[in-house]
């Protein structure tokens, strides 16, 4: 948990490569919320918990991008998969992972359930290694996908005695990828359907911005958020009132340091609560409350805010921030601009406080999806 090592870097310099966050995630990202779109169409308006098809959309974006492939979503060996990152995740959430991280010599030895999580680990690692062998039976000169540029980056370090690039280290990476972008991506898709069933008015306004900006185009792209400031704003502010973590990751301070008459000695383990500038009284007009226009100014246009920081800031930013956004956007504008989301029959309002634990979701619920009359 260091800031930076140099061993850590190259991996984490392949995380936020800039050709892997557009050119080839683009394309896997657009399907997946189409395919998101479709797995909501066959609940024909009855009601339905969103999170499944939710997550199952979000994790094939990612193997689209890991892997260049996309599976059905009735496939074993997916939902098998889905099943046990899901598993994985919350447990690298829990209490029994920080103590495995902290005592990892006596967590080995000790029963309990992480050794059932350190099969799945094995599994997903297992499985990675054979899409890498894969890969480089059917090289292509053209990356097409993570597997692709990582493969490709060891081609051209093999000579450096200081890479790190490697089979193995390419397996973990693509584990930390779904890991880390499966739940948060889809716990916070979960929330946004969540927000916009229980402000409908807000709902309305993100639908007409849509029709209004967009017409008739066939596909709304990332780009097209400069041109949607309202759903821009609906969409910053889900993230900043819904924050999915109970607090932020912990890191380890690397030297000395003295901050506001406190001193933090090297080595010390810090777990940084962003709560509190997410929901400072004193940056937010109603830090407690849903409210878009925190993030639009008098004339409607959206605005940026450096108290705006649910992927954290500095030298560890979240390393998947500019995919998350990307993700998030395509999903959320996919979704309610094919359908208008409400509350079942005989249903007056949905739980909008979150179920307590390291990642925060809100408390399963049920919504109906309604087809909308749309030239799109």
């Amino acid at each position: 948990m260091r800031w930076r090592s140099a061993k850590m870097k190259q991996q984490e310099d392949m995380r936020v490569d800039k050709r892997l966050g557009f050119e080839l995630s683009r394309n896997s990202r657009e399907k997946g919320a189409a395919e998101g779109g479709r797995e909501v169409q066959t609940t024909r308006r009855q009601p339905f918990e969103p999170l499944l098809p939710i997550t199952n959309a979000v994790c094939n974006v990612m193997n689209g991008m890991a892997f260049g492939i996309r599976y059905s979503t009735e496939d074993e060996e997916f939902l098998r998969r889905v099943d046990a990152i899901d598993v994985v995740s919350k447990f690298g959430t829990s209490l029994t992972a920080l103590l495995f991280e902290s005592f990892p010599w006596l967590m080995n030895y000790a029963p309990g359930p992480h050794h059932k999580i350190f099969d799945f680990v094995k599994k997903e690692i297992s499985f990675a290694m054979e899409e890498i062998q894969k890969h480089k039976e059917k090289r292509d000169c053209e990356s097409q996908d993570i597997v692709d540029h990582y493969l490709l980056q060891i081609e051209k370090n093999k000579g450096d005695p200081r890479s790190t690039y490697s089979d193995d280290n390419l397996a973990h990476l693509i584990l930390d990828l779904f890991i880390a972008g499966t739940e948060t991506s889809a716990t916070s898709l979960h929330w946004a359907l969540l927000l916009m069933v229980a402000y409908p008015d807000i709902q309305d306004k993100v639908y007409k911005e849509i029709e209004d900006i967009m017409g008739s185009s066939e596909a709304i792209c990332y780009q097209d958020q400069k041109k949607l400031p309202y759903t821009n704003a609906v969409i910053h502010e889900v993230l900043r009132a819904k924050y999915v973590f109970f607090f932020g990751l912990p890191r380890e301070c690397v030297k000395d340091v003295k901050l506001r008459g406190f001193h933090i000695p090297k080595g010390t383990f810090i777990v940084p609560d962003l709560h509190s500038v997410l929901l400072d009284p004193e940056r937010w007009e109603t830090p407690e409350e849903f409210n878009p226009h925190h993030f639009l100014d008098k004339e409607g246009n959206f605005i940026s805010r450096e108290e705006f920081l649910p992927f954290g800031i500095g030298a560890r930013v979240c390393l998947g921030e500019q995919m998350a956004k990307m993700e998030i956007f395509l999903f959320f504008t996919y979704l309610l601009r094919k359908f208008k989301f409400q509350l079942p029959e005989g249903v007056k309002e949905l739980n909008k406080e979150p179920l307590l634990g390291f990642t925060l979701h809100p408390h399963p619920y049920k919504i109906c999806a309604v087809p909308r009359c749309s030239s799109s």
